[in-house]
């Protein structure tokens, strides 16, 4: 499972902009995994709140949004939505497809309190 490693970073993430920031709590923690990330967002869920307990992100409400991926066709010059890698171009079908967006996962920001 590697969501639990995903989540130490993420936590890793968090402490050092609690460090640099000087905030006590994150109340709201929203990410964003990609469709093509590799990530379960139930599993990283469940892994954010085991290395949470005891930081400044336990009890934070964890969002994960979801974006589709999207692809870009070097053969027709044309992005589409995708749903794995390697699928042909819908436009064309050329295999020359590149990603271009949805394969990353990411700490989009956070809600933070002093108390």
């Amino acid at each position: 499972m590697h969501e639990l490693s995903l989540a130490g970073s993420i936590l890793k993430i968090v402490e050092d902009a609690a460090a640099r920031e000087r905030f006590r709590r994150v109340t709201t923690l929203r990410l964003e995994a990609g469709r093509l990330a590799g990530v379960e967002p139930a599993a990283l869920r469940f892994a954010l709140d085991a290395v949470a307990r005891g930081t400044c992100l336990e009890g934070a409400a964890i969002q994960i949004d979801e974006p589709a991926a999207r692809g870009f066709c070097m053969a027709c010059c044309r992005s589409a939505e995708i749903t794995e890698r390697g699928q042909p171009c819908p436009h064309c079908g050329s295999l020359q497809v590149q990603t271009d967006g949805g394969d990353a996962l990411r700490v989009v920001d956070l809600v933070v309190a002093d108390d």
